[in-house]
């Protein structure tokens, strides 16, 4: 079973940043996954919020701001005094991180509140100059968004994220299409996803932080999960191998 470090290692490290990628670059795990929006001058970074006021110490929305402006925020010391003077990085800058190693990434487009027009074109323009194509699963609540990035290049892995599940989800991916399914934990459950596990789709569950949650899913026969503590979680599942 596949661990992903989500956000990074965000556990230890403040979310989303330079510093949570680089830690978890170095380790032995499967991927890392991350979350992109559009800047006011149509630049690509990372953060998961659709504001910055939770993770910096700054206010306003990404899509407000240019990325001179963003630089100027602080996007560590909310974390740790540890980590003061973290600045927003670029999809760029984390895939810079990646490009030597072996890890999968995961690219969450966060467009399913504010419609990021020319996203999708971007984020593949990057993941291109890096040569990580077959690295790189493109995920996103927003179905459209991941169909745009599907009709783009149809040999770049896609999964859309669910955080319930519904009925016949199998031929509703196939219209994406799409190539696997990211579900949350209480999604994984029900017996749609059950199936789509049954069908042998790669299904990868988000956020697993408790040991016992991972040794249900490995039993399920789940592929892969998204987790804040990846150390914690691999040396468990090493043990329970």
């Amino acid at each position: 079973m596949e661990i992903f470090a989500h956000r990074g290692y965000s556990a230890k490290y403040p979310e989303n940043t330079l510093a949570a990628f680089k830690a978890a670059a170095k380790l032995p795990i499967a991927g890392v996954e991350l979350d992109v929006h559009l800047t006011k001058d149509q630049q690509v970074v990372v953060i998961h919020d659709e504001k910055i006021n939770r993770t910096s110490n700054g206010k306003g929305f990404v899509k407000d701001l240019t990325l001179q402006e963003l630089r100027k925020f602080d996007f560590g010391s909310w974390f740790s005094d540890e980590f003061r003077g973290e600045k927003i990085p670029t999809l760029a800058e984390v895939l810079e991180e990646f490009k030597y190693k072996d890890h999968k990434i995961n690219i969450e487009l966060k467009s399913n509140i504010f419609v990021y027009a020319g996203l999708e074109e971007l984020v593949l323009q990057e993941v291109e100059k890096f040569g990580l194509k077959d690295r790189v699963i493109i995920s996103s609540f927003d179905h459209e968004a991941i169909k745009r990035m599907a009709e783009l290049d149809p040999d770049i892995e896609i999964a859309p994220l669910f955080s319930h599940s519904i009925f016949n989800i199998v031929p509703y991916c196939s219209t994406i299409p799409a190539d696997a399914l990211h579900v949350s934990y209480y999604a994984v459950m029900r017996r749609p996803v059950l199936e789509a596990i049954q069908a042998g789709m790669p299904v990868r569950v988000y956020t697993i932080n408790k040991t016992e949650q991972a040794e249900i899913l490995q039993n399920l026969g789940v592929d892969g999960f998204f987790t804040d503590h990846p150390e914690e979680m691999m040396k468990f599942l090493y043990k329970r191998n």
